[in-house]
């Protein structure tokens, strides 16, 4: 079993205290995301919610490492996906509570934490030299929208339940930001760096910075697009603002605070949902 990490810091910020930063760095990037239309909400409420996800992701590699029962911890997140992803597959499938615009919902974070949850226990077993089933929990999950795909091509009459199935039941990547191959890899790295806290956080800052900064800087120079500065780096591709999260990280005392699980694991369905019906009314009444 890998040593944990420990800390040096014991007047840090608790599991706990990144949560709140993070929640209310997730607050301000959502009330751009659903009223960003308006016109009257600054880049900067999204520029400062990039670090939010990576920090409730470091929580989540914390929180899976010492939980004391993976099989609940794992249950409460996946319940939290398959509802909503049954949600997504309502508005992205079949139409539904879609705003007039065209805009709905995306958010698919706890599908992420759902497939790394897998793959995180995928790793501790071919640690322990179970090979057949740590392959399989690294792979599978990894490889699921591709086997998928293949399937659909293949049963095209079963292309719509093995759509919905793969969105809802069977955790997917690949829909959304926050279900994609980036933060996958941020997550593996992060958990197979747990051990010691500053290389942990410098992985996670350079694959960051390289992914969202340096690759799509040099697709920009490669494709030579006309309207494109260099300048736009900082103020229109700002994804790699996230990396910041990484000296947050830093931080972390190692101890879980004040706890409120039950407050985060409902706030973020329920925050989005609220947001995103104000959202639709608000449009209403603009148009």
């Amino acid at each position: 079993m890998q040593t944990l990490a420990k800390t040096e810091n014991p007047r840090g910020l608790t599991s706990t205290g990144l949560k709140t930063i993070a929640l209310v760095l997730m607050v301000l990037d959502h009330i751009h995301y659903f009223f960003g239309f308006t016109g009257w909400i600054p880049d900067w409420f999204s520029m400062l919610g990039r670090l939010s996800a990576p920090l409730f992701l470091f929580c989540v590699v914390e929180g899976f490492t010492h939980t004391r029962n993976r099989k609940k911890y794992f249950l409460k997140v996946y319940a939290l996906s398959v509802f909503m992803s049954a949600l997504l597959v309502l508005m992205s499938v079949f139409g539904l509570f879609v705003r007039p615009d065209g805009f709905f919902p995306m958010n698919g974070m706890m599908t992420s934490f759902a497939i790394l949850m897998i793959v995180w226990l995928g790793i501790d077993w071919l640690g322990e030299k179970r090979y057949l089933r740590g392959l399989a929990a690294v792979i599978l999950p990894l490889a699921w929208p591709i086997l998928l795909s293949t399937a659909q091509g293949m049963l095209p009459a079963l292309r719509l339940p093995l759509a919905v199935l793969g969105l809802t039941l069977v955790p997917t990547w690949g829909f959304s930001l926050d279900a994609c191959i980036p933060v996958l890899i941020e997550g593996i790295l992060l958990y197979i760096f747990r051990g010691n806290r500053h290389r942990q956080a410098l992985a996670f800052i350079i694959f960051d910075f390289l992914f969202f900064f340096v690759l799509v800087y040099v697709s920009f120079l490669i494709s030579q697009p006309a309207d494109f500065h260099w300048t736009q780096m900082f103020t229109t591709y700002y994804e790699w603002y996230g990396a910041f999260a990484g000296l947050l990280m830093l931080c972390y005392n190692g101890r879980r605070g004040g706890g409120h699980k039950t407050f985060f694991y409902a706030f973020y369905p329920a925050h989005i949902y609220v947001f995103y019906a104000l959202s639709c009314g608000l449009y209403a009444l603009l148009n």
